[in-house]
């Protein structure tokens, strides 16, 4: 998922929980009118006193219903009695026919504890027939209190054919829709933003909302499984009570853990992932986040990313696998098959999004959207290059069976027939409804990024227009992310369709995909939140998964002298401003959406897995203490956080984030920040022994330094698990990572990837040295050409490097013959 210019999801102000739960009360579940009893007050006599009640209660048809009643009070206890007057009112079940009618009055007498619950029962009558959902409103009145919210039974939808779990999910899909109003069916298709419905959760109801999603950042109250799960039930409990019952899809950007919960674990982004070369471990990594994700209330992430990054001055660098479409193929699959595991209503399982689609990595530096640089530009590509660079990770998703798919922000502009006319991808239909769903059968559904319609042309400040709505619904898009704007989207499509600009055909197309995703997620049996593995979030076991996912994403560039691995028995110097900071290796996406230095989140700092391995350290950030006696420095350096847009180099400068103060953070580049660069002069200038390790998103020039540096590390970002830099560090597991992207040698010319012409990278694709064992024939061959190409100062020669770069392509592709050949050929002939 993806903002405009941090649009909505700059961090809120937050309300307290009392302030919070009295608003969640203070909304009702239906447009009811209040119905007050005879001779009782409408105007509560003590403001102090407070009477609430649940806003929805849900009872099986011919049961009992118990509405349960609070009385609150500033003080310990009542000074004075209470009474409550109640009735049943007028819904859409009929009195003595659904339901029994009653009245009656609740009373708290003088001295009563605040807090104290009374009950109104509420009797229903068995119905023949199956029926849809009934409602029966509830008026509270008191002279006493003042009554915060009137409740609703409603009494469950129930023998009806898509209620029934036997049936085909075709089948349920089929009854279900037939059964549907344009209305309800334009609900089904709208999602809106957590922060926007949270304050009046009764729109939920009254538009039939199909969706909900976190922002990054966007967090409930109570930031913890359970304040989640509480809120989430809440918002599925007001969309259970609309007469067909269809439960709420709630979405959230679990691209590295599920970020925006604190003490969630968090794994390297997935440029960390790429080095590891490890599908099998990808899965396991992306099953633990499913996990963690689904206790929360969550049956469905914006992951994983398929971009193929051709440009690393783009701001999305690290959530690509990388520069090849082979590796994003093989991991993205196994990411799928990890996040859905066999079966989408397990406990452990959420429905994974393919984004951002298409070639949101292949974009033209200087055509990004407003001050970007990169982001939601221009895609200006022949169709054979998109075919063969950009799509093939989808089509590999589409075969592991991923449920939803996410447009790009970007637009494509084929060469084919000249430049001049690109296509906002939420407007292709081409690539939608064409190449996705036609030509490759995806049966899953197309979700919009946030607000993506908005940039259709022609732009307006009533966003969405009708004309962006229609022409996107046309081009194949599903469902649609409109935080903020999703009545004027519900409203304009029904409106559309009323006035024959979108068929009805389209509309049922759209919504059986939706709810398809819903009973395979097993949503109508179960909408509420699955907690089982709430103590599993941040647990031990989960934590080893990211470590060993860490330490198998470091890549050893250089190692010269054997410098690595650190005997423990070394006294160490930490330095840089990477060593320590949480928030740093963890990145963007992490606590908001553009992450923070600092405490983002629990975790262990590189610094501090250096110091549980070793005995003597010494730490001083900017190199400022003394060096003396130090038998091995170790320099921990890179980029701060960011996402998107803001992470574009030559972009703009993000500031809302309250750790930030209002003050811009640091311009984004592919060199060394000066001060990183200072630090490494002075610790591999003192320091006999020294290690640099480089915390970033995407390569940083390095050239000048490279010849003083004795071993030199790709840390990526690893998010949580600190430890599992250190474990490659001092040879509790040997370094097996592999660039996922070539690193250049100029930060004035950076864009360089395999297949190039004149291919001539610092580092190739593909590079990786180790400490350990070696494991395979082609393996062997490959670390003993390194071994002999690599130049201490300048790195590896261009013929070597597309040698070694080939080869990790062929072997990515299942060609291990061509890749071993190559490697040999390699072997024979003179470095140039």
């Amino acid at each position: 998922m993806s903002a405009i210019h941090g649009a909505a999801q700059h961090p809120r102000a937050r309300t307290t929980v009392l302030r919070a739960a009295a608003a969640l009360l203070a909304a009702t579940a239906l447009a009811v009118t209040p119905l007050l009893v005879p001779g009782a007050a409408p105007a509560a006599a003590n403001a102090e006193v407070v009477v609430s009640a649940g806003p929805v209660v849900f009872v099986e048809d011919g049961d009992t219903a118990t509405v349960t009643v609070t009385v609150q009070a500033d003080s310990a206890v009542l000074a004075e009695p209470v009474r409550v007057d109640w009735r049943t009112g007028s819904g859409t079940a009929t009195a003595d026919t659904d339901y029994e009618a009653g009245s009656g009055t609740l009373e708290f007498t003088a001295g009563t504890p605040s807090g104290t619950e009374r009950t109104i029962t509420v009797r229903t009558r068995v119905s023949e027939a199956g029926e849809t959902a009934e409602t029966v409103p509830l008026a509270l009145a008191s002279r006493d209190a003042e009554v915060a919210a009137d409740p609703t039974v409603v009494v469950r939808a129930h023998g009806l054919p898509y209620l029934d779990e036997r049936l085909p999910v075709e089948e349920r899909v089929a009854d279900l829709v037939s059964r549907m109003t344009l209305k309800e069916k334009v609900g089904q298709m709208t999602q809106a933003e957590r922060g926007n419905v949270a304050g009046s959760p009764a729109v939920i109801t009254e538009l039939g909302l199909g969706s909900i999603l976190s922002g990054g950042g966007s967090t409930p109250a109570d930031n913890t499984p359970e304040g989640w799960a509480d809120a989430i039930d809440g918002f599925q409990g007001r969309a259970l009570a609309t007469r067909l019952q269809i439960p709420l899809l709630y979405g959230v950007d679990s691209v590295h853990g599920h970020g925006n919960l604190a003490g969630a674990t968090i794994l390297p982004h997935n440029i960390g992932l790429g080095a590891t070369r490890d599908p099998l471990l990808v899965a396991r990594a992306e099953r633990m986040v499913a996990t963690e994700t689904r206790a929360t209330g969550i049956p469905w992430t914006f992951a994983p990313c398929l971009c193929v990054v051709r440009d690393d001055r783009w701001g999305r660098t690290y959530e690509s696998f990388g520069e090849h479409p082979a590796l994003a193929s093989v991991l993205g699959a196994a990411a799928v098959l990890g996040f859905q595991g066999s079966r989408l209503d397990s406990s452990r399982s959420v429905l994974a999004t393919a984004k951002h689609f298409v070639a949101d990595g292949d974009t033209a530096y200087g055509t990004g959207e407003g001050d970007y640089t990169v982001d939601q530009g221009i895609t200006e590509q022949s169709r054979r290059h998109v075919e063969s660079v950009d799509l093939p990770p989808y089509a590999a998703a589409i075969v592991a069976g991923v449920g939803s798919v996410m447009p790009s922000y970007s637009s494509m502009d084929w060469t084919d027939d000249g430049l001049g006319n690109p296509v906002k991808m939420h407007a292709h239909d081409e690539l939608i409804n064409g190449w996705l769903k036609r030509d490759h059968g995806f049966d899953g559904f197309v979700i919009s990024d946030y607000q993506g319609i908005h940039q259709i042309p022609p732009l307006a400040a009533d966003s969405p227009t009708t004309q962006q709505i229609v022409t996107s619904v046309n081009a194949g898009v599903d469902m649609f992310m409109e935080p903020s704007q999703f009545e004027r989207f519900h409203t304009r499509l029904v409106a559309a369709v009323q006035d024959g600009a979108v068929t009805p055909e389209r509309i049922d197309d759209a919504v059986s995909r939706i709810l398809t995703a819903k009973f395979e997620l097993g949503l109508f049996e179960e909408p509420f939140a699955d907690r089982s593995h709430a103590d599993d979030i941040g647990s031990a076991a989960h934590r080893e998964i990211a470590r060993t996912a860490v330490a198998e994403s470091q890549v050893l560039l250089k190692n010269s002298r054997r410098a690595l691995p650190v005997d423990d028995d070394d006294s160490i110097y930490v330095a840089g401003r990477n060593a320590d900071d949480l928030g740093n290796q963890a990145g963007g996406w992490t606590g908001t959406w553009q992450g923070f230095s600092g405490d983002v989140t629990e975790g262990t700092t590189i610094l501090e897995g250096i110091e549980a391995a070793a005995d003597d350290v010494t730490f001083s950030e900017d190199a400022s203490a003394p060096t003396d006696g130090a038998d091995v420095g170790v320099v921990v350096v890179g980029e701060t956080p960011y996402a998107e847009g803001f992470g574009d180099v030559g972009g703009p400068e993000w500031a809302w984030d309250p750790a930030d103060g209002g003050i811009p953070r640091e311009e984004k580049s592919m060199s060394l920040q000066p001060g990183d660069a200072e630090v490494v002069e002075k610790v591999c200038a003192e320091i006999e022994t020294c290690v640099v390790l480089i915390v970033s998103g995407r390569p940083q020039v390095i050239t000048e330094q490279l010849g003083s540096i004795d071993a030199l590390v790709a840390s990526w970002l690893p998010g949580t698990e600190g430890a599992g830099v250190a474990d490659v560090l001092f040879g509790d597991r040997r370094f097996t990572g592999k660039l996922p992207l070539s690193w250049p040698r100029s930060a004035d010319d950076p864009v360089v990837n395999v297949g190039d012409k004149n291919y001539n990278p610092l580092f190739p694709f593909g590079w990786g040295l180790s400490t350990g064992g070696r494991t395979s024939t082609l393996d062997d061959h490959r670390l003993d050409l390194q071994d002999t190409v690599l130049d201490e100062t300048t790195g590896v020669p261009p013929q070597a490097a597309q040698a070694i770069a080939k080869s990790d392509v062929a072997l990515l592709e299942g060609k291990k013959a061509q890749a071993l050949r190559l490697l040999k050929a390699a072997t024979t002939t003179p470095p140039r």
